[in-house]
């Protein structure tokens, strides 16, 4: 062999071993990695993906988004001393699986495995998650995680989604399917509206458990005001104030109206054709929105999660309060009393929801969310919304979470869908239901700051 082919030869031998005996990740690095916030964001990011093309209603996208967010946080919660786990915290839930003492695990790796275990479960096109999850779980292996901690932080992601796919399965929501709101014809109560005449979504949704509220109950609004077309009565004033913003509505307020739309089904008419369209529902709308201030404001991975978790509890919270209150009012919708008393060619700007209509439910879970948002990372933070840029809806920017919740609320006068008195108590029902939240869910431990 030539000298130089000969040296050659040694060289690649000595780069081999070299390679062979590089030091393996020690777990601390490893767990650094692991621990890049992006990556639940990812799983998060997905889910949302996946409700929008199932389709599901805003209070059953509530309830997964609460769900997936309650086992990618008790998956986590090993990893940070200062956070304890929400069992006996939440109604009816009980601590679940431990660590294993003694073993070593990647606890932000079993969080996003909890999470999308959960969310795999819950939603139905599951090949979404299929093209995700190879690439997305090997990485960390890539990032050093040994095969046996792999495995063991996999198992343990499993046992804890297994914990609360089972408390999930007692919160009535199973009872409550099939059911259909009965129409009474009685003058001023809900009944269907253009185009679909569809009907009246989530009947019972009152029914299921909640998660911190005592009661559906408890914070129920007072009265709407009473059904009557007589010149300057308080519902007359209000039904004008919708139809005077509709005839007038300028590119502002539309565009205002649009960005909070956030319906998960609107029915387009074409001549003879009737066609569907997906959009982001609101509870992954305010995700979306903490994810956006989150990166901003460069939260770690814990931090986030319980951003995530309990935001997502006080949307659950607020449409369970709000559908109660809805279902007991069966308040007529503005579009049904002008198109018969006023105005048979006027259109709303916003596809009027299938459902009765006080509170706005908008309003309600706007403002829970934001109060909740508000003390979990602070209050008068900047930030532009182009979370659903992608969806069609544009770029807008706040000066706060409560400023996007006002915002949010006051779109569904200038949709044409809400009466002011439903936003303004809806928004009222909204404060209370999440400083609740806050008030009876501590994620951090005794003796720190709450938040």
């Amino acid at each position: 062999m030539k000298p130089s082919l000969r040296l050659g030869y040694i060289l690649a031998l000595l780069l081999v071993m070299a390679a062979g005996c590089k030091k393996p990740a020690s777990p601390a690095e490893y767990n650094a990695k692991a621990a890049n916030v992006e990556n639940y964001n990812s799983a998060l990011n997905k889910l949302t993906q996946v409700i929008i093309h199932d389709i599901f209603s805003p209070p059953v996208a509530s309830r997964i988004y609460s769900y997936a967010n309650l086992a990618g946080y008790e998956a986590l919660v090993p990893f940070n001393a200062n956070y304890e786990s929400l069992g006996g915290k939440l109604k009816r839930f009980q601590v679940g699986p431990k660590p294993e003492a003694g073993k070593e695990y990647c606890f932000p790796l079993a969080s996003v495995r909890a999470f999308l275990t959960v969310a795999r479960a819950l939603t139905f096109s599951v090949d979404f998650y299929d093209e995700f999850e190879k690439p997305f779980y090997e990485q960390y292996k890539k990032d050093g995680v040994p095969e046996d901690v792999y495995e063991r932080s996999m198992a343990y992601g499993e046992a804890v989604a297994k914990h609360v796919l089972d408390y999930g399965a007692k919160d009535n929501y199973k009872q409550t399917r099939g059911f259909k709101h009965t129409i009474t014809n009685e003058e001023g109560t809900w009944v269907p509206t253009p185009p679909a005449y569809m009907d009246a979504a989530e009947p019972q949704w009152n029914k299921l458990r909640c998660w911190a509220m005592d009661t559906c109950n408890q914070f129920m609004p007072p009265r709407p005001f009473p059904y009557s077309l007589v010149k300057g009565s308080p519902y007359e004033k209000e039904l004008d104030e919708v139809y005077q913003a509709g005839k007038s509505l300028d590119k502002t307020k539309q565009d205002i109206a649009y960005f909070w739309d956030d319906n998960a089904f609107v029915m387009n008419v074409a001549g003879h054709v009737m066609y569907a369209s997906k959009k982001m529902t609101p509870g992954g709308h305010w995700l979306a929105i903490a994810q956006t201030v989150a990166r901003q404001k460069k939260l770690d991975m814990m931090h986030t999660v319980e951003a995530y978790t309990l935001t997502s509890f006080a949307l659950s919270d607020g449409f369970i309060s709000c559908w109660d209150e809805k279902y007991r009012s069966k308040t007529i919708r503005p579009e049904t009393v002008i198109n018969k008393s006023i105005d048979p060619k006027w259109t709303p700007f916003l596809q009027t929801p299938p459902f009765p209509e006080y509170p706005s439910g908008h309003s309600v879970i706007s403002t829970a969310a934001a109060t909740v948002l508000t003390e979990l990372i602070g209050d008068n933070i900047a930030f532009t919304d182009s979370t659903e840029f992608q969806y069609g809806h544009g770029v807008r920017s706040f000066s706060s979470f409560r400023n996007a919740a006002d915002e949010a609320s006051i779109s569904r006068l200038y949709g044409g869908i809400h009466y002011r008195s439903a936003l303004v108590n809806g928004q009222i029902e909204g404060e209370k239901v999440g400083k609740w939240v806050i008030e009876k869910i501590h994620s951090r431990k005794s003796g720190l700051a709450s938040r």
